[in-house]
């Protein structure tokens, strides 16, 4: 039996911890960030002392279970980092920000796109579990599929063999042309990670299955114009002008930024986030302010690099669209922005009826 006092990773320093899914197993594992002296960070699967020194992994059957495990014990782990070089422990900092600012905006994005996904498909008929077309293999799953279906109903690969709320098999079924589905295929993780974004990807029409980063892209093309729309409803006009009367001229939740322009007289408008080669990944500067030169539709947000650097945020037109038009001098702008967190932005897009 594996015990924990025998383990060296008992003894690594880890600088933060957060949670991934791991469709294969249906539940949450919490992943740590480990220092690596001078390199970059490493992320890792958590495992955890349990009785008689034998080892587990740290696991939780909720998103939002292992999410506030994350937030009460990160603040423990940093301010429990053995380093006394100031200089180090800002460095060391900044890393651990940037590593937990992108998984956190990688996850609230993906719930804003399956929340979307299934409000899509709200009004399609639900096909009951008797008329659905099977292969003889697949008839122990018939159930199974139904319940799958009846949420997302747009489904075209299924994992089954849930069973007393865990997967006692790892089984997909695939929809063919004609509307039939498939006889079991064994599931491993790539598999199994194919139908959890299936679960997305789908509901726009897309495949699971083709490059994630491009899929996402394309997902966030076919969003923009419902965001646009966000501005007709009266919850939103309401949140902006109690925003305004704060003093604030941009918010910014899950890729979304509503935007005030003074200029002209239009008011408030939606743009996008994007980024640049250094801003990537990079640690969000939240005091930091956005350098408007131009009318662009994307708006870069102000980061820090790991050196320590604070860049200011600027905005600008994406590949395809053309120079953006340039602001006159009299009229850059230097504006603060306000985070607010994914949540707000799944709210208000459900509020969205569909035609």
């Amino acid at each position: 039996m594996l015990k924990w006092s025998e383990m060296k990773r008992s003894r690594d320093t880890i600088l933060a911890v957060w949670p991934v899914y791991k469709p294969l197993h249906g539940m949450w594992f919490m992943q740590e960030l480990v220092d690596k002296d001078d390199l970059t960070p490493k992320w890792r699967d958590r495992f955890v002392p349990a009785e008689n020194d034998s080892v587990r992994s740290d696991h939780y059957p909720d998103r939002d279970a292992a999410i506030a495990a994350a937030d009460a014990l990160n603040p423990t782990l940093r301010n429990g980092l053995p380093i006394s070089d100031p200089d180090r422990r800002r460095s060391i900092e900044l890393k651990i920000d940037k590593a937990v600012q992108a998984k956190r905006r990688l996850q609230d994005e993906e719930a804003l796109m399956l929340a979307e996904a299934i409000r899509r498909h709200a009004g399609d008929p639900r096909p009951d579990a008797a008329s659905l077309q099977l292969a003889a293999e697949a008839e122990p799953y018939r159930q199974d599929l139904a319940d799958q279906l009846s949420a997302m109903p747009y489904l075209s690969i299924a994992q089954v063999g849930w069973e007393d709320g865990r997967w006692r098999e790892h089984l997909l079924l695939y929809k063919d042309g004609k509307g039939a589905w498939t006889k079991p295929y064994t599931a491993g993780e790539k598999a199994a990670t194919t139908s959890e974004r299936a679960k997305i990807a789908n509901g726009y029409d897309l495949s699971g299955s083709a490059h994630w980063g491009k899929t996402k892209a394309r997902i966030r093309q076919i969003l923009l114009p419902r965001a646009n729309q966000l501005l007709q409803l009266a919850s939103v006009q309401r949140l902006l002008a109690e925003a305004f009367a704060r003093g604030e001229r941009v918010l910014v939740s899950n890729g979304i930024v509503f935007w005030y322009e003074e200029e002209g007289g239009i008011g408030w408008q939606v743009k996008e986030t994007g980024s640049t080669n250094d801003s990537e990944g990079a640690t969000l500067w939240r005091e930091g302010t956005i350098r408007s030169t131009n009318h662009g539709r994307l708006v870069i947000l102000p980061y820090v690099k790991e050196d320590g650097e604070k860049v200011r945020g600027h905005t600008r037109n994406g590949p395809g669209d053309g120079r953006a038009m340039p602001r006159h001098p009299d009229h850059y702008v230097d504006i603060p922005f306000s985070l607010y967190s994914g949540d707000l932005m799944i709210g208000l897009f459900g509020e969205l009826p569909y035609e």
